[in-house]
């Protein structure tokens, strides 16, 4: 090995060192030379809120008109259910992979929301959306075992294989209500949902 590092080296040519310059490290680094740390404040401007709450309010009272009218159309809503996040309409049936808690049968309410909209508005929440503006219902109607699937493990040349089959449980849930009670800042008070939340 030594002797093709030898090669190698004796077939590069000898770089002249008297040609080259040094230069000062300043030149090379003018960032670092020239940056300016300030202790003075920085300026700012005092921004009108005035108009600002008044576009806000507008907004959040068409919302309201929307609501309270019923013109708001299909609804749709973003919930946590089980760590995951779904997107639901009325109508849909959608699947929670895992253990689950709620038996077949069971009417249960998604409390979790962190966005609801409509054709024209979509409120996002920070995380959740306040607590009592959304309610959305859903029934379980199946509980079950997903297809079989395989566990295949192998080492090369180690004599090693091993193959498991399973079936993980899952939870088949329809949507049967989304709707807005009330109205955007000034929800219902809701009492009695510290238990049973999933």
């Amino acid at each position: 090995m030594a002797g093709v590092v030898r090669r190698i080296f004796a077939n590069i040519p000898r770089l002249n060192v008297c040609n080259y310059q040094k230069t000062p490290l300043s030149s090379l680094l003018p960032s670092v030379a020239t940056r300016f740390y300030s202790n003075v404040p920085t300026p700012y401007e005092i921004v009108d809120a005035q108009e600002d709450r008044k576009a806000y309010q507008g907004i959040v009272d068409n919302v309201n008109r929307q609501v309270a009218e019923g013109k708001q159309g299909r609804l749709f809503a973003v919930v946590h259910v089980a760590g995951k996040q779904v997107k639901v309409t009325e109508g849909d049936v959608f699947i929670v992979e895992g253990y689950w808690p709620p038996e077949a049968g069971d009417k249960i309410s998604l409390d979790k929301v962190l966005l609801v909209g409509a054709s024209d508005f979509t409120l996002i929440g920070r995380p959740l959306v306040q607590r009592g503006l959304v309610r959305v219902e859903a029934t379980v109607i199946e509980k079950s075992l997903s297809h079989t699937k395989t566990h295949f493990r192998k080492k090369r040349r180690k004599q090693y294989m091993r193959i498991n089959f399973y079936r993980s449980p899952r939870t088949m849930l329809r949507v049967n209500r989304v709707e807005i009670v009330g109205e955007v800042n000034h929800p219902p008070t809701v009492t009695g949902l510290e238990t049973h939340i999933f």
